[in-house]
């Protein structure tokens, strides 16, 4: 018996399907289809769980083309039970994602103080503490979103791209631009790790999200590990609710 997991974010869809907590298959859309589920369940015969998770405001398409084909099936809320405590303090305003992670870090390393780096769209930073409580963390625009920025608001900046983090001297626009963002980023994440760091014994650093590689080569000096742990969260949701009963 497998499980479908869609997770809906500021740009793309993942889809994925595990085996109890093991991810058998995974794929990037732009648009989730009624052809897209259709396929999936050729594929996969024995999925008969679900968990929908959206940072967008309106799922009701998509929960009815996924209740439509499978039986048990959870959009991800502020009232779903989670493995884990969330001390957020207005849990209807945090982004299924951020939890999502948390939850999926916490699967991998239970009883550890955690900061969990999402670089996406906007770079999110999260903090599990050995506890096994959410506590919360920081958003800041994503690496795009800064180049778009500069762009936008501005009459002569030109529209750049990020490139791959190295030694930068400012000494034309286009390099005063990359590097500005380069190492405004790269200070912003130093600092917030430190943050976290204080009064912990030890933090473990996730980093998950599209710009991953690049927050490896800034964060070199770290100790970390990069991991797709945003669907796996969603799976342990999942199967949390399914294991205990919990009403669709």
């Amino acid at each position: 018996m497998s499980n479908l997991v869609i997770d809906i974010g500021n740009t793309r869809t993942k889809v994925a399907v595990f085996e109890k907590n093991r991810m058998l298959k995974s794929s990037l859309t732009d648009t989730l289809t009624n052809e897209n589920i259709e396929q999936i369940l050729e594929e996969f015969s024995d999925i008969e769980n679900a968990i929908i998770s959206s940072v967008r405001n309106n799922t009701n398409e998509i929960q009815q083309i996924v209740s439509q084909h499978i039986p048990y099936c959870i959009v991800l809320d502020h009232n779903t039970p989670i493995p884990i405590e969330n001390h957020y303090q207005t849990p209807q305003t945090l982004g299924k994602d951020r939890l999502a992670a948390a939850v999926g870090a916490n699967y991998v390393y239970p009883n550890t103080n955690l900061l969990i780096i999402d670089a996406g769209t906007a770079i999110t930073y999260d903090f599990v503490n050995n506890s096994n409580q959410y506590k919360g963390g920081f958003i800041t625009p994503g690496i795009n979103m800064r180049f778009k920025a500069l762009h936008h608001f501005t009459q002569k900046l030109p529209l750049l791209q990020a490139i791959a983090p190295q030694h930068i001297e400012g000494i034309n626009t286009e390099l005063s631009i990359i590097g500005g963002i380069q190492y405004g980023i790269e200070g912003e994440a130093k600092q917030i790790i430190e943050h976290f760091k204080l009064g912990t014994n030890k933090l473990m650093i996730i980093l998950t999200g599209g710009d991953t590689k690049y927050f490896e080569k800034l964060l070199k000096n770290y100790k970390f590990v990069a991991l797709e742990i945003i669907l796996l969260g969603l799976n342990i949701i999942l199967e949390f609710n399914k294991i205990h009963n919990y009403k669709k």
